[in-house]
């Protein structure tokens, strides 16, 4: 049974191997190499990851334009957006819960690779989905 913690636990090892990916890497380097780097270390920590999926938009139950791309998709329930840049803006947050809305995933992680360190900078969002939830 999927659970709050279940989601929880996911997310804290995703957030484990990007402190490891940076640990290694250091800022200053582009999105992708992170991203790369970071799908390998996901895969080695025994997680499924999904890379740059499109995501439809449905507007009034019909699908409309171009679709979006996520970055990340960790065990089906986690949307991971990377980022390398200098400082975090809330476009990027909504733009993670905008992808949270669309695909139906409770918790999404905004990680920005570009700075000291990463866990200060981090953003954990969830949704409603996540709330309906058992904790345990």
């Amino acid at each position: 049974m999927i659970t709050q913690k279940y989601i929880n636990d996911i997310a804290y090892k995703i957030v484990g191997c990007a402190i490891e990916v940076h640990k290694q890497l250091g800022p200053g380097l582009l999105e992708s190499v992170y991203e790369t780097c970071l799908i390998e270390e996901l895969k080695s920590a025994g997680l499924k990851v999904q890379s740059q999926l499109y995501v439809p938009v449905n507007y009034k139950g019909k699908e409309v334009g171009t679709p979006l791309k996520l970055d990340l998709l960790v065990e089906d329930l986690v949307i991971v957006e990377n980022k390398a840049v200098e400082a975090m803006i809330p476009l990027f947050s909504a733009q993670l819960l905008t992808y949270l809305k669309l695909t139906g995933k409770p918790k999404g992680l905004l990680i920005n690779f570009n700075c000291e360190n990463i866990t200060k900078h981090l953003v954990s969002l969830v949704t409603d989905e996540f709330a309906k939830l058992p904790k345990e």
